[in-house]
């Protein structure tokens, strides 16, 4: 039973509690109208201490498509936070409104510490370079809705290995499936953390392999999860400027792909996926968008108890 629980993190989900919330989010697509008033009557809290337009807009979306209603702010300056309120206060004062609360803020364990204070659901919005288990769950409902399941996938992980937190959170997801197989591709300076691979995938004995370039390993992939690579992350821009053309995928890199490999990316992307590929029919990063609002509102319904 989901009724009253906490999310923070993917782990917090077990993978037959994954496979449920998929379920229903699948049925959700296919008879929106069968749920349209199963939120009635219950408040979403959403409290952004930090810029938000998906994420955000997605969590109101889903309740609102539920039936229920919205409250919350975007902008922490408007809080009582700028007249010295602590987290737990603020926590205090708004479940007393309200039957869910979705939180993002830029410090890490800021979410586990309002679940703490909390006496109805919390879920975790994104908390810094932590955790940001929706996006995890939307990135889950895509992969099996586009790939029929996770099970059997080589994925590829490329850009920003190192401070990616949608990338660690779906690479601890994934290998809780059996046979599947990570690729990471990134410069030197931002490859993925070692607790991926030395304390999670090798105890474990899933396959990883590391490249520095996506041309030489895409043709081997089911899934490319692109991110952004940052300027402002290399010690040496010379390494930057040698290796930027590496990490945007065009036309050219997309030829060399399985004819069924589908491109996810948690947006917003900058310069890393070129125009043209959104024509591409393996361009499923505006799909995963979708998807992110019926995975949001699977969660909300179970963690209420609406469902």
């Amino acid at each position: 039973m989901l009724k009253g629980r906490h999310v923070i993190e993917p782990a917090n989900l077990s993978v037959s509690e994954i496979d449920e919330i998929c379920s229903l989010a699948e049925q959700m697509i296919v008879d929106p109208k069968s749920f349209q008033d199963v939120c009635r009557g219950k408040i979403l809290a959403t409290l952004f201490f930090e810029p938000s337009t998906r994420t955000r807009l997605s969590f109101e979306a889903a309740m609102l498509h539920l039936g229920g209603t919205v409250e919350g702010f975007a902008d922490a300056n408007v809080t009582s936070g700028t007249k010295g309120e602590t987290l737990a206060d603020t926590i205090r004062v708004v479940s007393s409104y309200v039957d869910v609360i979705a939180m993002r803020t830029p410090k890490e364990g800021a979410a586990l510490l309002a679940s703490q204070y909390s006496p109805v659901p919390v879920i975790n919005a994104g908390d810094g370079g932590h955790s940001h288990p929706t996006q995890t769950l939307t990135d889950l409902l895509t992969i099996r809705a586009l790939q029929g399941g996770f099970e059997g996938h080589t994925i590829g992980f490329c850009g920003d290995l190192k401070f990616g937190r949608t990338v660690h959170s779906l690479t601890q997801a994934m290998s809780r499936y059996k046979n599947n197989k990570f690729i990471f591709i990134s410069p030197e300076e931002l490859k993925v953390p070692e607790y991926i691979t030395e304390d999670l995938l090798k105890p474990a004995g899933i396959k990883f392999e590391c490249a520095e370039k996506l041309e030489d390993v895409i043709g081997d992939l089911d899934i490319l999860y692109m991110t952004r690579v940052q300027k402002e992350r290399f010690f040496n821009e010379q390494d930057y400027i040698r290796l930027k053309e590496s990490y945007i995928l065009n036309h050219e890199k997309m030829k060399l792909a399985k004819k069924d490999m589908i491109v996810l990316h948690p947006l917003p992307r900058v310069n890393e996926i070129a125009p043209e590929v959104d024509s591409d029919p393996r361009a499923a990063y505006f799909k995963q968008v979708k998807y992110g609002m019926y995975a949001r509102m699977a969660l909300i319904a179970k963690v209420t108890g609406a469902l």
